[in-house]
């Protein structure tokens, strides 16, 4: 079953000028539910934006993105907004956790907005910090915490909202080589058991040897699409 439905899609910068930037050019791609996927390609290849694109975070140029029926390249921001609450599932390098907030409440801080009731968000941050190995440290906020635990928080505040799809943008690029491969040994824990669908935009070859389908973009087109043993 499709979770993701990319087609005919391009994003240009500066379309006006005389040197417009084609970052996506004419891209199709289908993510079936369950996958473990790596889109790769050298710096300025368009990775980043195809994954903003596919998480709603940027507008295409021109294609369709359908999630769950709906082509999200035309809905309203306020729309795209609630969309994305209860769909997708984001880790971006750089954490985002809220600094004034401990473990459990910035993974419960989604379903606060999901308006779930308090009882279910506490059990299920408890849960999921526990999942991915934070039992302990539920109390503790980001400054408290090595990087490789803020990104375990990460994963679970992105599992808190029961996300379609979670999106992962260089989840691994501020780690060291340990908490790297630890982190994606969670995550492909989490996609063998729950079967939990996980698409990467990376460079980082960590993540790349664990993926089960790698893509590689090129000036902003798709050259390569390859499944793979991971390991």
């Amino acid at each position: 079953m499709a979770v993701l439905e990319i087609s005919n899609l391009k994003k240009t910068y500066n379309e006006e000028s005389d040197f417009p930037v084609r970052a996506v050019n004419d891209v199709d791609l289908i993510i079936e539910k369950g996958e473990f996927t790596a889109i790769v390609g050298p710096s300025g290849s368009g990775k980043s934006t195809l994954l903003n694109i596919m998480g709603g975070l940027d507008h295409p140029t021109a294609g369709k993105v359908i999630i769950d029926g709906n082509d999200i390249s035309e809905l309203r921001e306020n729309q795209l907004i609630d969309f994305r609450l209860h769909h997708i599932g984001f880790v971006f390098q750089s954490y985002n956790l809220i600094p004034v907030l401990t473990a459990r409440e910035n993974v419960s801080f989604v379903m606060v907005l999901q308006k779930t009731p308090k009882q279910e968000r506490d059990h299920r941050a408890s849960s999921l910090l526990t999942e991915v190995g934070l039992g302990d440290r539920m109390d503790s906020r980001p400054s408290e915490l090595s990087g490789g635990q803020q990104q375990r928080v990460a994963i679970a505040r992105a599992l808190a909202s029961r996300p379609d799809f979670i999106l992962a943008d260089e989840p691994t690029a501020n780690l060291d080589s340990k908490s790297a491969g630890h982190l994606m040994d969670i995550m492909l824990k989490l996609n063998r058991e729950e079967h939990m669908t996980f698409v990467f935009s990376t460079h980082d070859s960590r993540v790349i040897e664990r993926a089960r389908r790698v893509i590689t973009l090129v000036d902003g087109k798709i050259v390569s699409d390859i499944q793979q043993n991971a390991s």
